[in-house]
This record gives C-alpha cells, structure tokens and sequence, in this order.
C-alpha cells in the first residue's frame, strides 16, 4: 500500500511539472528574441545597428508589438525591415523573422552602461547593454589667446586661436566667418592655408586666423564672427578689430603745376598744398626740401601742428637762386611728413638771366658801336 502511494505521489508530482512546464512554453518561451551582441562599448553620438531575430516556437500564428522598455531618456531608436520602419510583426508556428534596431546614442551624454530591453509585447524581452566610453557633449570648444586687437588700416591682424573637438567621435570642421567687402579673412590650421580641420575626440588643434582690412577703411572696431561647423556640432568664436585709422598724406599745388621759373638770384614764392588723405588726424607735419646747391628753400610754416582727415593746409615756400646759376632747368624736392606718412614733390624751376645783366649786355653793345663809329669817323679818311 505504502508503495502504491509512493508511486502515485511521484506520478502526480511528475504531471504538476509536466503541467507547470508546459504553462511556461505558453507563456515565456513560445515566443524569444535573440540577438548576438548584447552589450556593446561606445563612444558617445554612435549609432547602433542590431540584427534581431523573433522567433516562434509555438504552433500558432505569433503578432509581436515591438517597442523598447526602460529606454534612456534623449535617446532615440527604430525598428525596420526591409527598409520598412516597423512596430509590429507577425512569426508563422515554427518560423524566424530578423528585424533591424537602430539605437542612436547622443552626444551629450554620460559616461557609463545604459541598460534597456526589447520587448515583444506580453511574449519575450530581451536586455541589452550599452557602454558608453567617455563624457560626450554635443559642443565644441573655440577660444582665442587675445580676441581684440588695433592697429591701422595698413596692418595685418593675427590671432591664435583654439579649437577643441568636444564630442565623441571625430569630426572635419568647416571653418567660415562672415565679413564685408574688402576683407580678407585666412585660416591656417597645421600652418597651411585651409577651409576645414578634422579633429579626433576630445582633441584640440590650433588655428591662426589672419585678418587685413581693406584700404580705405574707417576708423573704428569692427566684429569678425568665426564659425567651425559640422554637421552634428557647431563652435562661434568672436573676434574684435580696432583700426585707429589710415594715415595718408599728399603734398602738391593747389593748382596742381610743379613747375614755373625763377632769375638768377631771385626769390619765388611758390604755394604747396598739403592734404590729410587719410582717415585718421595727423600731427606735426613737418616741410621740408632738397634744393640745388647754393639755392635757398624756406617755408612758413615749416610744421603744421595738427591737421584732420580730408582737411589741407597752405604752405608758402620761398625759394631762391644761386646768383650765379647758369640758366637750363632745376629740380627742388619738397617733402612734407610725420611720422605715420609721408609725400613727396619734385617742383622744376626754370632758371633765367636777369634783366639787369640783359640791359648791360645791351649797353656794352651800344658802347662798343660807339667807340667803332667814332674811331671810323675821327681816322677813317686818312
């Protein structure tokens, strides 16, 4: 008897189990999910691509709404199959089906493991794992060693500056700004003129950034934006330039004529015209000139003490002759200056005998024909 209830408590343990069993096959393992790599290390801003395989191992028709369970937040995924975007399947009893998860890991992230699930609706999960590497960002890093600089219209503006990469995974940087016309604006990363930078995560490169204004610019500061850009990150970089102006000078006639005449001996009183061309005032100009040996050059004033931008000046140059200068043409070079600019003319002064020499040439004449006649008239009949 003993026996007997031994054997039929052992059957109907054995059927329990067999019922129990067959209750889990219903419920969790009718239906799997099966992918091979389930936790995977990247950097941040990598896309994931998992082959996923449905399978049904029950004897029914299988409908599986897809979704992701427990999904970090700013994350973003998508399930597709032949290149359908899908949410639903459906598995015939005893069939396989491979669908495609894309998981999108963004760039401003923290670093650590990320564990989500895919999840057939009330049949199966499956957990998967993510390793993100390192801290990403979804910006980069521009910054310049001095962001403002001054200088004239003339000079040539450098600045040093420095782009970080501070994502995580490399990117080729675009580099551009947006100026007006006449400015000329050359990026030299590694010292070679170039468009773009590539730069690995995390790195750094240093760019320099050459600025000339054009010629005839204003005083005053001007903004230079710089821009390095990608498709997936964007850095600014605000640059400053202070022109104190351009310094320009030309000294000339009022008339425009660099010539005239001059006697022997004799003074000229010439007018110059000296014009601030520039943009910017100008402070004691001074005149001054290379004459001729013997020649004389005065000036008054000999120094302007100040003068604005499109402003002139009068100056009287009085300019006299070596008496004893052989007639023929003379050059006197003027030159006005300070010590931003500098003009110079050349005025060609014709030099002629005096007017003087010329009647007493003219009454040695008469003399001399005299004394001829009388001599003729007093010994000539003998």
């Amino acid at each position: 008897m003993k026996t007997f209830q031994k054997i039929f408590m052992q059957s109907k343990l054995l059927m329990l189990l067999w019922i129990s069993w067959g209750h889990l096959t219903v419920q969790g393992t009718d239906v799997q999910l099966y992918t091979p790599y389930t936790h995977i290390a990247v950097p941040p801003g990598e896309s994931l691509n998992y082959s996923v395989d449905i399978i049904n191992r029950d004897s029914i028709i299988k409908t599986c709404d897809l979704y992701l369970a427990d999904f970090p937040r700013n994350w973003d995924y998508k399930f597709t199959a032949n290149n359908w975007d899908v949410s639903q399947i459906a598995v015939l009893p005893g069939q396989t089906k491979t669908i495609m998860l894309q998981v999108n890991v963004p760039f401003a992230v923290n670093k650590g493991n990320y564990t989500f699930n895919i999840a057939a609706k009330g049949l199966a999960t499956l957990p998967l794992t993510v390793n993100v590497t390192q801290k990403g960002s979804l910006k980069s890093e521009f910054t310049v060693d001095q962001a403002s600089m001054q200088g004239t219209a003339s000079s040539n503006f450098t600045y040093r500056a420095h782009l970080k990469n501070q994502t995580g995974e490399k990117q080729l940087f675009a580099l551009s700004t947006q100026v007006g016309p006449g400015w000329e604006v050359v990026f030299k990363p590694n010292y070679q003129q170039a468009t773009s930078v590539e730069i690995e995560p995390n790195q750094s490169k240093d760019i320099s950034i050459e600025i000339k204004p054009p010629h005839a610019v204003n005083a005053g500061k001007y903004s230079i934006p710089v821009e390095a850009t990608t498709g997936k990150t964007h850095a600014h970089l605000d640059l400053e330039v202070e022109i104190t102006g351009r310094f320009a000078l030309e000294l000339t006639t009022p008339t425009g004529l660099l010539s005239s005449s001059i006697t022997a001996g004799g003074e000229k009183q010439i007018d110059l015209l000296v014009k601030n061309t520039g943009s910017s005032p100008l402070e004691n100009i001074r005149v001054s000139a290379s004459k001729p040996q013997k020649w004389e050059v005065k000036f008054k004033p000999d120094t302007i003490p100040f003068l604005r931008a499109d402003e002139n000046a009068v100056v009287v140059a009085t300019v006299k002759a070596y008496e004893k200068s052989i007639p023929g043409d003379y050059v006197v070079s003027m030159t006005a200056q300070t010590s931003e600019a500098v003009s110079n003319m050349s005025m060609r002064l014709s030099v002629k005998t005096s007017l003087l020499w010329g009647w007493m040439g003219i009454l040695i004449i008469v003399v001399t024909l005299g004394g001829v006649v009388f001599l003729f008239k007093k010994y000539g009949r003998r």
